[in-house]
């Protein structure tokens, strides 16, 4: 069941996406060569705390960490340890918070230093992916309009679409009803409405949009070990259009 979110409860949202979208920002100001991804896990779960926030992510279905991760072929949910991060790498940072039992959840792909041009376009091109389907993302519009804007522009560079995760709706917990594909599906497609929060989130590959699950139960990586991007904002969908709740100032790419 889609759960909509009164005006005070967006606001309460709206609090929760500005810590993480602040967060995000403290943690990418520290994506460079030679940090490792648990130095970075803990740089966003000190920031969250200190503002007040919990990580949403920590022990959430067994999680371990606050923030995930994932790096050039891993997809999502890369576990932050002891991997360090080399120049030329493409990073993708998904962070989510509560502030007081209202969740948002954000991810963005950042690309470490020089990388090969390929690399560069497919972080441009899936953010890109995001902001399509956010213009499409508003009231009267269905869930078909929001995926088929990933889809299309993604295939115009022949790349693949994982369709093996998807966005969903967010504000009371993680992860709501309804999930948000990167895709056209024939059903179920409802119409966006007032009061919705969702996360879109597309996951781009260079090559397939097949995906594997690693034995450690959370990390996905490419089928084929190519590239992968990921762009993500918490969306709520008011009359007449829409907000961006998670939104700040983009990365020069």
């Amino acid at each position: 069941m889609i759960q909509l979110k009164t005006t005070e409860e967006i606001q309460r949202i709206r609090e929760s996406c500005r810590i993480c979208a602040e967060a995000h920002k403290e943690v990418e100001r520290h994506v460079q060569p030679g940090i490792t991804t648990g130095e970075l896990d803990k740089i966003a779960q000190s920031y969250i705390e200190k503002h007040g926030g919990v990580p949403a992510f920590l022990d959430y279905m067994g999680y371990p960490a606050t923030l995930c991760v994932s790096v050039n072929n891993e997809v999502i949910h890369g576990i932050p340890g002891k991997r360090v991060i080399k120049e030329g790498d493409i990073v993708s940072l998904d962070l989510g918070v509560n502030l007081n039992g209202f969740f948002s959840d954000m991810a963005r792909t950042v690309p470490v230093g020089k990388v090969a041009s390929d690399a560069l376009r497919l972080v441009k091109e899936t953010r890109k992916c995001l902001e399509l389907a956010l213009e499409q993302a508003v009231d009267g519009k269905r869930l078909n309009d929001v995926g088929g804007a990933v889809w299309n522009h993604a295939k115009k560079f022949s790349y693949g679409v994982v369709k093996d995760y998807c966005g969903h709706g967010v504000g009371f917990s993680p992860h709501e009803e309804p999930q948000i594909p990167n895709y056209i599906r024939r059903m179920p497609n409802p119409r966006l409405r007032p009061g919705m929060v969702i996360a879109i989130e597309p996951m781009i590959n260079i090559g397939t949009g097949d995906v594997v699950l690693l034995d450690n139960d959370w990390t996905v990586e490419t089928a084929d070990g190519s590239l992968s991007a990921h762009w993500e904002h918490t969306v709520a969908i008011v009359e007449g259009g829409s907000e961006i709740l998670t939104s700040f100032e983009d990365l020069d790419l």
